[in-house]
């Protein structure tokens, strides 16, 4: 006969928590550093964030943390406090250590397009430990999410909308090549988070 038990599911421990929101907000802030060393862009809340960075004075940091400020409500209504904290100290820790980055590291010379790939791997891997103990980077992912609940509008539906825009708005910002390079980088990252962070993919959960 099958053996049907599954495996007793282990919570993630407050400092596994605080760990795993270290690591992957210094892996997408460093991939933040690559992309806008090469000057180019992601989709979703950071590229916004991108294009107010090389249209205005902001830095990334400062534009990233700014935008996000909308959101938190909603993320608290849809996904509860905890939730909300985690992800509010993910955005805050991304946009600290996206200006601090270059205090400490300082690239020359860096090929454009291995910067915007190998960029948005790390973002990804970034996003897949964030995801794992149940942070986000909040932004239009938290939107799209509260407007599919409220007035059934699909979310990746919106999210492709987003993306689309900041995609066209970038045109006036950044070269062809580049903006290229930045949608293949979009298409690597989205496919790694995809492969990696489903259902029954992994089991621990967060407290």
């Amino acid at each position: 006969m099958e053996n049907t038990l599954q495996p007793a599911r282990i919570p993630h421990s407050l400092i596994e928590d605080v760990l795993a929101i270290i690591t992957g907000t210094l892996m997408v802030s460093f991939g933040v550093i690559l992309l806008r060393q090469a000057g180019a862009l992601t989709g979703g809340t950071a590229g916004i964030a991108f294009l107010l960075h090389y249209a205005t004075s902001l830095t990334f940091g400062t534009a990233f943390f700014l935008l996000n400020l909308p959101f938190y409500w909603l993320a608290f209504k849809r996904m509860g406090l905890a939730f909300t904290v985690k992800t509010f100290c993910a955005v805050g820790l991304v946009s600290l250590f996206s200006d601090l980055h270059p205090l400490f590291i300082h690239i020359d010379t860096l090929n454009p397009l291995y910067a915007t790939l190998f960029g948005s791997l790390i973002l990804g891997v970034g996003f897949i430990v964030l995801f794992r103990h149940k942070a986000s980077l909040g932004g239009i992912n938290i939107l799209a999410l509260w407007l599919q609940d409220k007035y059934g509008i699909r979310a990746g539906k919106l999210q492709m909308a987003v993306d689309c825009a900041v995609v066209m708005a970038s045109l006036f910002v950044v070269s062809l090549p580049v903006l290229l390079a930045s949608i293949g980088g979009a298409v690597v990252m989205n496919l790694l988070i995809a492969m990696n962070h489903r259902p029954g993919r992994y089991d621990a959960a967060a407290k």
